[in-house]
């Protein structure tokens, strides 16, 4: 039987069948008749990818959520980033230690927006040439306060190359290719994929189907044409995700 999709209009609170939480506002997930919030749906994900408990782990999601927090994210936007990239990687990497450097760098994509003034973060209307390149310069600033930690070396090369393009119209550097590390390529798909099926400040979320679409049509393009075939591959994993709403007060 196909994963039931909560409806955005229930009024009664949920209770997490994994963790037993029972939060209004927080966004679940009804799979096999059962809510799970969004923590817990993730941390199966990431279960699933081999990642147990890490000392630090804790330490780098609650940042993480702090920067969704300044930018108006929806949900935990960084964490479910990173746990759905995840899904990708193991068909490439099979060492433990790499996948967790990959989820931490996903986690940490936008920590250089720490720099960027909130006029320019959150503004509503595009944004001027001058504030462009204020803001272009947020991944060469989160790679720089990555790189006396190093184990974190892969993790900063996602941070570096995060907004790069397969075609080489990407920024800080412009690398093309197989310059950009697999990481941040196959990284990208799935931000983008976010990006384009929750709500942002300019626009309702997009239908998986048409977010699919546009992955598809800028393969080769935006895209790494490997990155969006494993996308396509984990399909119907990444479709869960989709099924996220929130629980109202």
């Amino acid at each position: 039987m196909p994963d039931q999709i909560l409806s955005p209009s229930v009024e009664r609170t949920l209770t997490c069948s994994t963790c037993g939480a029972s939060l209004a506002g927080r966004q679940y997930i009804h799979l096999a008749k059962q809510p799970i919030c969004e923590q817990c749906f993730l941390d199966s994900r990431k279960l699933s990818a081999g990642l147990g408990a890490d000392t630090y782990e804790g330490f780098v999601e609650s940042l993480a959520e702090a920067l969704d927090l300044r930018e108006k994210e929806t949900g935990l936007h960084s964490k479910r980033v990173a746990a759905h990239t995840l899904l990708l990687p193991r068909h490439c990497y099979r060492d433990p230690l790499i996948l967790r450097e990959i989820y931490w760098g996903s986690l940490l994509h936008d920590i250089g927006k720490i720099g960027v003034p909130d006029d320019i973060l959150l503004k509503p209307d595009a944004l001027s040439d001058d504030e462009w390149q204020v803001m272009r310069q947020h991944p060469a600033n989160g790679h720089k306060i990555l790189q006396s930690l190093p184990f974190l070396s892969m993790a900063g090369e996602i941070v570096l190359c995060h907004e790069e393009r397969f075609d080489g119209s990407g920024y800080p550097a412009g690398l093309r290719g197989n310059a950009i590390p697999l990481t941040a390529r196959l990284f990208a798909v799935i931000d983008t994929l976010d990006a384009m099926t929750f709500d942002r400040a300019y626009r309702k979320a997009l239908p998986f189907d048409v977010a699919k679409a546009e992955i598809q049509r800028m393969s080769g393009s935006q895209f790494d044409p490997y990155a969006v075939e494993l996308f396509l591959k984990e399909e119907a994993s990444l479709r869960q995700s989709g099924s996220l709403v929130f629980e109202h007060d």
